[in-house]
């Protein structure tokens, strides 16, 4: 049973929300591709609009190429990670900031076939862990990359061959 004023997250944690950014739904964006700073659409859609942006892992994920934009599956138990930035958006830009990152992912909440799914998970940074938005691949997708898809070695998009 959840506590009262409680969310329980994938990996089974709770977290108090009663008087957080979380309660609104107001978590940092985790991003590991063409969002990150230096990419494409982090020209396009963060720039100017961010508060920061620091380096984050997320543990327990694999990489996979598009091709031309990577998705990241859960794959619970393994050492690989992803490698990325936590990007916190300026609190009058964040509705926006959402509501275009949804749009590029191909997201609709509640949708059964969505492209990329919005999940809060934990990230790592230099300063700890982090609750944070990750676009993670739909589960048509995902079952299509593990199959037939090809990884990004070292969870790095920005390094890929």
């Amino acid at each position: 049973m959840t506590p009262p004023g409680a969310r329980r997250f994938r990996d089974h944690r709770y977290m108090d929300t009663s008087s957080s950014p979380v309660a609104e739904g107001r978590l940092p964006f985790f991003v590991y591709g063409t969002l990150r700073p230096g990419e494409v659409n982090h020209a396009r859609l963060l720039r100017g609009r961010t508060a920061r942006a620091v380096p984050a892992v997320l543990r327990g994920a694999l990489l996979y190429d598009g091709p031309g934009y990577p998705y990241a599956l859960d794959a619970p138990g393994t050492p690989d990670g992803i490698h990325g930035d936590l990007i916190e958006p300026l609190p009058e830009a964040y509705d926006d900031v959402l509501a275009e990152l949804d749009r590029l992912e191909d997201h609709t909440p509640g949708a059964p076939d969505n492209l990329y799914e919005r999940l809060a998970r934990t990230v790592h940074t230099a300063a700890g862990p982090r609750d944070a938005w990750v676009y993670l691949a739909g589960r048509a997708t995902a079952r299509h990359l593990r199959a037939h898809g090809r990884r990004i070695p070292g969870g790095d998009w920005k390094r890929r061959s």
